[in-house]
């Protein structure tokens, strides 16, 4: 029944006007998102104009599950586009028709491996990165979304001053991500908050928003933890290549 409900939820998402899914093999492998036209196309450097039909800065919310994190941003800033980004499409399905039944047009969702989310941007096209609540991966380092080989992808994708945002209630994952910050070429930390709700008032306003996950409160952590990074003025890296044994791990 379940696999039912999730093969059900794929063959609706495939009909919504704000989901895309990026083909991980295949001959569309690649660059290519397919949208609900069923064409494969490149929307690197396009997003804003051919889906958003607007020159609105985009965010993305990477590890987005049910995408509660683009919903309420989407509802929050009519003048910005939103793009939830996750593996798992019948979790994307509840943001997307959520979106859907509020007539919202300012965020979609798209499905692929954030591995490869380079792929689908051109250089400098999102303004801003949201990583909420994602998958700790202990014992896997480099696939954790603040490890080396991720750097390099939010760097190419990010312009001079664009922001990253680390929301996480993992205290490992937490220290784990303040430890890169010396050695990051493209960015510099700004803020360090190992809890944000002992402060007498938020430190960003966009906090006050809550995943599943964080209701949940899966890690047991008495304590949320958000780290914001600032992309500074060297040159777009090239791209990461990945390795056989990266590849065969992840």
């Amino acid at each position: 029944m379940a696999r039912r409900n999730k093969l059900w939820r794929f063959a609706q998402l495939q009909t919504y006007p704000n989901y895309y899914e990026a083909p991980i093999h295949g001959p569309n492998a690649g660059h290519d998102v397919i949208g609900s036209s069923g064409k494969a196309e490149d929307m690197r450097g396009r997003w804003a104009k051919d889906h958003f039909k607007n020159d609105c800065p985009i965010t993305l919310e990477l590890a987005c599950g049910r995408g509660e994190y683009t919903v309420a941003l989407a509802k929050a800033h009519a003048d910005r586009n939103f793009i939830g980004v996750d593996i798992k499409g019948a979790r994307i399905y509840l943001g997307a028709t959520e979106l859907k039944e509020a007539g919202l047009t300012n965020a979609a969702f798209l499905r692929t491996r954030i591995e490869s989310i380079d792929h689908f941007f051109g250089i400098g096209e999102v303004s801003e990165i949201w990583i909420t609540f994602p998958d700790p991966f202990h014992g896997s380092e480099n696939r954790r979304l603040t490890s080396a080989r991720f750097w390099i992808n939010y760097a190419r994708m990010l312009p001079e001053g664009g922001r990253i945002h680390l929301k996480t209630d993992d205290p490992d994952l937490y220290e784990y991500s303040r430890e890169q910050s010396p050695s990051l070429t493209h960015f510099k930390q700004v803020a360090d908050f190992p809890d944000i709700y002992g402060e007498a008032e938020l430190p960003h306003p966009e906090l006050i928003h809550k995943t599943y996950y964080e209701r949940k409160n899966i890690a047991k952590s008495p304590s949320i933890h958000w780290l914001s990074w600032e992309r500074n003025s060297e040159p777009a890296p090239e791209a990461y290549v990945v390795k056989e044994k990266e590849e065969a791990s992840s």
